[in-house]
């Protein structure tokens, strides 16, 4: 099996961004933690604070990948654009927000994507990635 991880904007900050919310592990100790975890899936990883790049990397992956877990971070909040892009390809997608956007600012809690991916997992911490994850094994 093979999965993406794809994470949004600010998010290569993991570990010292807001610490209280997103707590003081970096992506990459935690990407390798998972690595580890799950030796029998072929793990990617890809960060961008670019939407284009975003954007580019669905469509290269969409139709090779066996699932993609997303981390839109800000553009999960107001890009048509990448929902669209999930929609036009073949992989399916988990939507995955470390904090609970349900509780907190008001824009945060209208997801563009969400209703293109198959499932989305919010305010689990980093564990929102174990369990995506989980899904696609299962």
């Amino acid at each position: 099996m093979k999965l993406l991880i794809i994470n949004g904007p600010n998010l290569n900050l993991l570990g010292k961004r807001e610490p209280t919310i997103y707590g003081k592990k970096s992506f990459e100790e935690y990407f390798a933690q998972l690595q580890t975890e799950y030796p029998g899936i072929t793990l990617h990883y890809f960060q961008s604070n670019h939407e284009g790049q975003i954007l580019d990397k669905i469509h290269e992956a969409g139709f090779i990948y066996n699932g993609i877990i997303l981390n839109g971070g800000a553009y999960t909040h107001t890009s048509i654009a990448i929902a669209d892009a999930i929609a036009a390809v073949e992989t399916p997608f988990v939507e995955v927000h470390i904090s609970n956007i349900h509780a907190r600012e008001d824009f945060r809690k209208h997801s563009y994507s969400a209703a293109n991916c198959v499932g989305c997992i919010t305010g689990l911490g980093l564990k929102g990635y174990d369990l995506a994850i989980e899904y696609f094994m299962s």
